[in-house]
């Protein structure tokens, strides 16, 4: 019975151990590899006599599609092999669960980390966008986290998976009920955007600890699915208007009026431009010489423009940084920063009137940072109303408190986020 998972099967070359998981016709051990390295990996066990056509044609699809990708947060096939009874696909191995459990774990996750996860997710789907792959089941429990601490974001289980064009359109019911589209659910034809439904459900549930359509039971699922009625975004707890837009464009009802891919990924709330990696502290560091040099220039607000610029990359750069020491070398730099553009933030609030003259170039650098934050915009948008109260002759005590206002809005945002990371709050995996 060894697909029943009452003992691991014998693989040459590997030691099974602990049952992971296990599907329909697949579990998955815990291995190790018997050679000096000992890496530890995820065996999928698939018994062949479990086997029926739809089922042999979804894991010769899998095996395909994950034989030719390879991602950070794709989990990686690095191996497969067959005997008389078994066929074996021989995983990365992620030490932090799924997702699903991390979420029950914290009953709901705050914004700052579902965004991280959902910009995680947002990289891997980006790819597969880019190979006409779609995942056709995502949810929780196939999103596996690499590690306890510090997790990075690992999309798994692509048995349902598909090439599909963004014209094809299929109507073979794929996936699990909670997460599925609409147009699935109701055996209409359906194609790519369906994953972008099942991204909806996925950070809802992140925000809000349960997927929006919970049910006691199937008929009752089927009903909340098939109504017409717009999906209602719980009041509590609060959320950013962008993480609120970008929600209700993903759990549109209507596929035609749901978010495309391109407008998905150029969300302000994913902001991929800022998405923790490799590259993060370069960019960081490039930004910071050349406000060092506006700086010494005595050009404070190209200097300021560029320090904050700079910050929101060193933010995902903290994120993304594993080692204890780079980390706090880091923090400490970024901490300079922060004061110095406080400084440079007074002094340019300090001639604030002077600044936000019309045709001023300083007012044109304002609105290139504002650029995809609408809190930003309003900020500027308050300046302008300060200008025209000027110029109609209505100059009284508010005026001037509207442009300090509107210029210290970029900093506080930015310092906001960087002190949450600066004063030892754990990142995303913590919380």
């Amino acid at each position: 019975m060894a697909g029943s998972g009452w003992a691991p099967p014998r693989l040459d070359g590997f030691i099974l151990t602990e049952r992971l998981g296990t599907g329909t016709y697949a579990t998955v051990y815990k291995a190790y590899r018997k050679r000096d390295t000992r890496e530890v990996v995820a065996i999928k066990c698939v018994s062949k006599r479990s086997l029926n056509r739809a089922s042999v044609e979804n894991l010769l699809t899998e095996i395909e599609i994950l034989k030719t990708i390879r991602h950070p947060h794709i989990v990686e096939l690095k191996d497969f092999q067959w005997d008389s009874d078994h066929i074996y696909l021989i995983m990365e191995f992620c030490a932090g669960g799924d997702l699903s459990r991390f979420i029950r774990m914290r009953r709901i996750l705050p914004e700052k980390v579902a965004r991280v996860f959902l910009q995680q997710l947002a990289c891997a789907l980006k790819f597969l966008h880019d190979h006409n792959i779609s995942h056709l089941d995502l949810k929780p429990q196939n999103i596996l986290l690499s590690t306890p601490e510090n997790p990075q974001l690992k999309l798994a289980d692509f048995g349902f998976a598909q090439y599909m064009s963004p014209w094809d359109e299929k109507h073979v019911l794929r996936g699990s009920p909670l997460y599925m589209a609409p147009e699935m659910v109701c055996r209409q034809q359906y194609d790519a955007r369906v994953d972008l439904w099942s991204v909806g459900v996925i950070l809802y549930e992140a925000l809000f600890g349960r997927p929006p359509f919970a049910s006691r039971s199937f008929a009752e699922l089927e009903e909340k699915i098939r109504s017409d009625r717009a999906v209602e975004l719980p009041s509590r707890p609060l959320l950013s208007p962008e993480c609120r837009d970008l929600l209700g464009q993903l759990l549109e009802r209507d596929p035609l009026k749901r978010i495309s891919f391109e407008r998905f990924f150029a969300h302000p709330f994913v902001d991929m431009e800022h998405v923790p990696g490799p590259e993060s502290l370069c960019k960081a560091t490039d930004l910071v010489v050349e406000a060092v040099k506006k700086d010494q220039e005595g050009d404070a607000s190209a200097a300021l423009s560029l320090y904050c610029k700079a910050l929101e990359y060193f933010v995902p750069a903290l994120h993304y940084e594993s080692d204890a020491r780079r980390k706090e070398a880091i923090r400490a730099k970024v901490g300079q920063y922060i004061s110095r553009a406080e400084e440079l933030k007074a002094l340019v609030t300090s001639s604030s009137k002077k600044l936000l003259q019309r045709e001023n170039p300083a007012r044109e650098l304002l609105k290139e940072m504002a650029k995809d934050k609408p809190r930003l915009c309003a900020a500027l948008e308050m300046a302008s109303a300060a200008i025209a109260k000027e110029e109609e002759g209505k100059d009284d005590g508010d005026t001037l408190e509207l442009y300090q206002r509107s210029l210290g809005e970029l900093l506080l945002l930015l310092a906001g986020e960087l002190r949450w990371v600066l004063q030892g709050h754990p990142s995303c995996a913590g919380c």
